[in-house]
């Protein structure tokens, strides 16, 4: 993760006495634009957004052109289709009772594309939906409070969010500091706090959220994840591609 940027000795927070807004982290492009495949390689497949649907959900996504994208999780069946000309996709997958973990994939010809993001879909969609990045951001896809998730890797902290695209700078606190952050041109944030034990207050905007902390672990040696309920929100065991330990908590919207 990026290095924290609130605490006393981190110089690039600058409180609000300073009336300077700290920068936001970067994050993906909002173009519709497909991926493209490059020196024969094969790019994943982007999941942009979630539609709730009567028995199930349809994710929305952009690939390379006739790619077949493809949903996978440890054990399972896997969720297919095949992205138009334009690269455009939807993927219908059934209501399920429990939490899924899945890894999209392109495949094209005899080339396949793991994507190092995951899908996570907690109690059939009655929960959160989002992506989980690897030492990143978590993106929701459903709707959100504003401050969409808190990713920590034992080292730090990473909070985000989204808000209206181009909109005032948010203000922050946590851990006694005081700053604020400017939406990008999607209007999504992200901001890197010191470690803590939790629980702790994170305030953002008028709302204040207290974060769990990171809990005990991932439960059974070798699980790939494990959700819980706690506190306001969902905290969320699970382990990147290189098999590191991430803690995601998000929060339930108002």
């Amino acid at each position: 993760m990026k290095r924290a940027m609130f605490g006393r000795a981190a110089i690039v927070v600058l409180l609000c006495g300073a009336g300077v807004a700290c920068s936001p982290s970067a994050v993906p492009s909002e173009k519709p634009e497909a991926p493209v495949a490059v020196g024969g390689w094969t790019r994943p497949p982007t999941i942009r957004a979630v539609q709730r649907v009567p028995g199930g959900l349809v994710f929305t996504g952009q690939a390379e052109p006739g790619a077949r994208i493809v949903l996978r999780s440890e054990s399972g069946p896997a969720h297919a289709t095949v992205a138009d000309d334009q690269g455009r996709f939807g993927l219908r997958i059934a209501a399920t009772t429990g939490d899924l973990l899945l890894r999209p994939e392109t495949q094209q010809g005899q080339d396949a594309a793991p994507s190092p993001e995951r899908l996570l879909i907690v109690a059939g969609g009655r929960g959160p939906v989002a992506i989980l990045r690897s030492g990143g951001a978590t993106q929701r896809l459903d709707r959100a409070p504003s401050l969409g998730a808190v990713d920590s890797d034992g080292r730090m902290r990473l909070v985000s969010g989204r808000s209206a695209p181009g909109g005032a700078p948010i203000r922050l606190e946590a851990a006694g500091e005081v700053g604020q952050v400017s939406p990008d041109a999607a209007g999504r944030w992200s901001l890197v706090l010191e470690p803590s034990t939790g629980p702790d207050a994170i305030r953002v905007g008028d709302r204040t959220f207290t974060w769990p902390g990171e809990g005990s672990g991932p439960g059974a040696e070798g699980a790939e994840m494990r959700v819980e309920r706690v506190g306001a929100g969902w905290r969320v065991f699970w382990r990147g591609p290189a098999g590191g330990r991430q803690t995601t908590w998000l929060p339930d919207a108002e």
